[in-house]
């Protein structure tokens, strides 16, 4: 029997065809896959970061694509545009040491080269506490567009060499403002 077949027989049996699960199952007649678009993603089952990631990215699906909800992307920009702002400067210290060479430009990269460092640990920060882990911020959108929209925020956690993956869900109604876990 092929694996293909223990598989699909296995989650059949675990899995209703009803239940409004996708789980994706590949047809062993023409290869290509019945329930979902892509293939299945394949991790090393030791390798703690492209677990998570992979779990990760299942929530994400199941929150975006089952649910309806839409992806803010806020939390990612604010680090976007703090990583824009160091490489300006670094960016500024090279033109600047192109056209005016080193002993001459050394007040300009004293300034360009801290102010990175300076960035690199507001980004560290801004990481730490700002973002927590949150992969995800979903929107619920308000159908009447009269209230403001609920938001879902997905953190995880998967420590190195720990099996325990931590998936917390806050909500936040957009009425009230009120934080749920």
């Amino acid at each position: 029997m092929a694996y293909n077949q223990i598989s699909s027989n296995f989650l059949s049996r675990i899995v209703k065809p009803d239940s409004g699960l996708m789980f994706p199952i590949e047809d062993s007649s023409n290869g290509k896959y019945g329930t979902i678009e892509e293939k299945p993603v394949k991790i090393d089952k030791w390798d703690s970061a492209a677990l998570k990631n992979a779990l990760d990215d299942g929530a994400k699906k199941v929150m975006l694509d089952k649910f309806g909800f839409t992806e803010s992307h806020k939390l990612m920009d604010g680090r976007l545009f703090i990583c824009t702002v160091a490489v300006v400067f670094a960016m500024f210290a090279l033109v600047w040491d192109y056209f005016r060479p080193f002993p001459e430009s050394r007040p300009v990269l004293i300034i360009c080269v801290l102010s990175y460092f300076f960035l690199m640990g507001v980004l560290t920060v801004y990481t730490t506490y700002m973002e927590m882990g949150i992969f995800l911020v979903a929107l619920d959108k308000d159908r009447t567009r009269v209230d403001p929209d609920n938001k879902w925020d997905l953190a995880s956690k998967l420590k190195k060499y720990d099996d325990k993956y931590t998936l917390s869900m806050t909500f936040t109604d957009g009425k009230t403002n009120k934080t749920r876990s």
